[in-house]
């Protein structure tokens, strides 16, 4: 199995029904999919990568090595025990957010990153279109329970992470399995180094690595709208001895604020009440559950959210 590649510009062509059925079955078999042909500029996209690559070796690659990360792993391999880092990421990671500082010392980081993330979010909401329409809700219905209703409330994070060499990958993972709390993920991932698993019919599978596809998963938040028909999908990274991989990975996720219920539209049609298999809950409830169970089986975050 592999993870379903998909041509985007197809939507505005003949094959426009075979297309959006084929995002129909990245929400709802799979969780994740990766877009081809989506708009963003491979000129663009070059210089993400120039960018961030250099960043990460002016910035923050000396940072890493001498991190307590690096050194608690250290530790361990010496001891050679059983013991193994089952509490950390072997990840260096940022976040940017318009109203956050963000670094200055590389050339053009700002102004490359403020682009790319002007035309993910427009990625993120021509996508949202896409799923109202698969689902047979009203055009703008997810974005605006995304965006906490009328306006442009949504929050719009991007994290710029690398998984540089692991001396001992046995013993640590790049990221721990989770699912993703929000709504939708746009992930740009390394052109070579993979690690990126998915979980799908309880067996782990690569995402291959695609020169200049985004990657795109659904969240938690998603699967909540959608009454469960799109699925939050469980997934991780593996550290690797070799390759220093990079991974950009933007969020389109409620305001903290934003009351998130399943459409009642979709609920009548399976004869359940709205409440019955999700909640109806305030975002930054959910998330307050999430920052302590992120790495742990997401329906008892639903049932302890449900409890407020």
């Amino acid at each position: 199995m592999a993870v379903p590649v998909i041509d985007f510009s197809k939507l505005n062509g003949e094959e426009r029904a075979k297309t959006m059925q084929q995002i129909a079955n990245g929400c709802e078999e799979w969780g994740f999919f990766q877009l081809i042909n989506h708009g963003i500029s491979e000129e663009l996209l070059e210089r993400v990568k120039k960018v961030t690559t250099e960043f990460y070796k002016v910035e923050r690659e000396e940072n890493f090595k001498n991190s307590a990360t690096v050194k608690l792993l250290n530790d361990i391999a010496e001891k050679k025990s059983s013991e193994n880092l089952e509490n950390v990421d072997w990840e260096d990671v940022i976040t940017l957010l318009d109203d956050n500082e963000w670094p200055e010392n590389t050339p053009s980081f700002r102004e490359t990153m403020s682009e790319y993330r002007s035309e993910l979010k427009k990625l993120a909401e021509k996508l949202t279109e896409v799923m109202d329409e698969n689902l047979g809700l009203p055009k703008g219905y997810i974005k605006k329970a995304l965006n906490g209703g009328e306006g442009d409330n949504a929050f719009f994070g991007t994290k710029v992470s690398h998984y540089p060499p692991c001396p001992y990958p046995e013993l640590v993972n790049g990221l721990r399995a989770h699912t993703d709390a929000g709504g939708v993920i746009l992930l740009f991932q390394d052109d070579k180094a993979g690690g990126l698993q998915m979980l799908k019919d309880g067996e782990w599978l690569d995402v291959q690595p695609l020169p200049n596809a985004i990657v795109i998963n659904t969240g938690d938040q998603i699967e909540v709208l959608s009454n469960g028909r799109y699925k939050s999908c469980w997934h991780r990274v593996l550290s690797a001895t070799e390759g220093n991989r990079r991974s950009i990975a933007s969020f389109y996720n409620p305001p903290l604020k934003a009351t998130i219920s399943p459409a009642p539209q979709l609920a009548e049609k399976e004869n359940q009440q709205v409440d019955d298999a999700y909640p109806k809950f305030v975002f930054g409830d959910y998330m307050s559950i999430y920052a302590e169970q992120k790495f742990l089986p997401k329906e008892p975050r639903f049932r302890a959210v449900k409890a407020i």
